[in-house]
């Protein structure tokens, strides 16, 4: 029964095709090194491209860099100490479909155990904790520079259970 509803629905054109998403086929790998060595890369849809132009950027703590050459990209400011954040611009052209504009960004941190540059992820946090401050209420006397006293001072401000009071 099932191999008949299978050939009536191709018969009848009904047949679904597989969904092709861009975006999530468009990624870069990074070499080890400095500078910052960065490829595009579509392996994904490599054989439905026309072209794909790739417009790159890699900021550090201090500021964005363009790059220098072309796939490979180097960004020789960059180095193994810096937090890096890669963006690109993949701009798709395809001669089946629409072309595609593609934006993404990472952070990368270098290695030093094994000499590359990692990849990770700034997502969505999984659970929010809040913190709370165990006050503790001892009834100790401090003057303004927190120094204890052993008496309340008159006519001068001072702090009791973390308040601040006067006596006149």
């Amino acid at each position: 029964m099932k191999k008949l509803l299978l050939i009536l629905l191709v018969t009848l054109g009904l047949q679904t095709q597989a969904q092709i998403n861009w975006c999530d086929s468009v990624s870069y790998t990074s070499m080890e090194g400095l500078p910052l060595m960065v490829y595009g890369n579509a392996d994904g849809i490599s054989n439905m491209v026309d072209s794909i132009d790739w417009y790159f950027t890699a900021c550090n703590a201090i500021t964005c860099y363009l790059p220098q050459g072309n796939n490979p990209y180097s960004f020789p400011f960059i180095n193994y100490t810096d937090t890096v954040k890669l963006c690109y611009d993949a701009y798709i052209y395809s001669p089946f479909t629409n072309n595609f504009t593609c934006t993404e960004c990472d952070s990368l941190v270098f290695n030093l155990t094994d000499s590359t540059w990692v990849s990770f992820s700034m997502s969505n946090p999984t659970s929010i904790n809040e913190i709370t401050l165990n006050k503790i209420n001892n009834n100790k006397i401090y003057d303004l520079l927190g120094r204890e006293l052993n008496d309340i001072p008159v006519g001068t401000m001072y702090i009791r259970n973390n308040k601040l009071h006067i006596t006149k």
